[in-house]
């Protein structure tokens, strides 16, 4: 295997934030995608204040679009969201946001609940912030399991938490949570400002490596293809050789325009990556 399967690649509606969610879909359908990784914000997805009949009307239209759920991914790097508070009426709040997702996620039939550590204070421990954190993520995944759901951990960068930033504290992390739930997110960025590397991923989680955010940056940033400086063309290739079976998505946020021009920042993307998937299963 020396392409990715063009399966692997999946949609989202990232950079669709100021955009209908009507238009995202009938974007990612242009495209061909048949499965979105769902940032859950508002105007798509309010995880806080969507009422039953909200789920049920996102479904329907995901279902009319014949496009699938891969992960639920809730807003959470900034506040109020965060599992690992040191003040306990938000940690609380956001610990029951997380269990509500959990709920939507598995209405929507998706595959995977999308989850990161939070933070703690700066001027505080960041023990306390690693206990509180593991304990939360903890109790989000069993729910998770109760619905069917698998959970799905990215580590984030330095500036958005000082609780996991680096493959081996994700590593260590994951050790300290019980069953086995829990699968892993590779960022290109993350992994650039971490001075990790794809072979850290792979040789430290196996087959639990399940999804990869392609994201350029200088390092940080979370830019279109090209915008920044980062060897993502290298970042396919050593997921190809090693036979990466999970899936890919564009995760461009990281500047103003992209939301103006959501289609550009997306057919840019694309046509950088094209050249590394195997097109074979459009021609079938």
């Amino acid at each position: 295997m020396t392409t990715l399967a063009s399966s692997q690649l999946i949609g989202a509606n990232f950079t669709f934030q100021h955009h209908t969610f009507d238009a995202c879909l009938d974007a990612m359908h242009k495209f061909g995608f048949t499965r979105i990784e769902l940032w859950g914000i508002a105007p798509h997805l309010d995880v806080s204040r969507a009422t039953g009949s909200d789920v049920t009307r996102l479904n329907r239209v995901l279902r009319a679009a014949k496009i699938g759920v891969r992960c639920l991914t809730p807003e959470q790097v900034a506040y109020p969201v965060n599992i690992a508070s040191g003040d306990p009426s938000w940690r609380d709040a956001s610990i029951a946001h997380f269990l509500r997702a959990a709920e939507i996620a598995a209405e929507l039939e998706a595959d995977y609940l999308f989850l990161t550590p939070g933070r703690g204070y700066e001027n505080a421990p960041a023990k306390d912030a690693w206990s509180r954190s593991s304990d939360a993520l903890a109790r989000i995944a069993a729910r998770a399991s109760e619905l069917g759901l698998r959970c799905l951990l990215e580590p984030l960068q330095r500036v958005e938490s000082n609780v996991a930033n680096s493959a081996a504290e994700l590593d260590e992390l994951l050790g300290e949570l019980p069953g086995d739930n829990f699968d892993v997110v590779l960022d290109t960025v993350a992994i650039a400002v971490a001075g990790d590397s794809v072979a850290d991923y792979l040789s430290r989680f196996g087959n639990r490596l399940a999804h990869v955010h392609i994201v350029d940056g200088t390092p940080s940033g979370h830019l279109v293809w090209g915008d920044g400086t980062l060897p993502l063309g290298s970042v396919i290739t050593e997921l190809t050789q090693a036979k990466y079976a999970g899936t890919l998505t564009f995760e461009a946020i990281g500047a103003p325009s992209y939301a103006l021009d959501p289609m550009g920042a997306w057919q840019r993307n694309l046509t950088a990556i094209t050249p590394f998937m195997d097109r074979t299963e459009d021609a079938a």
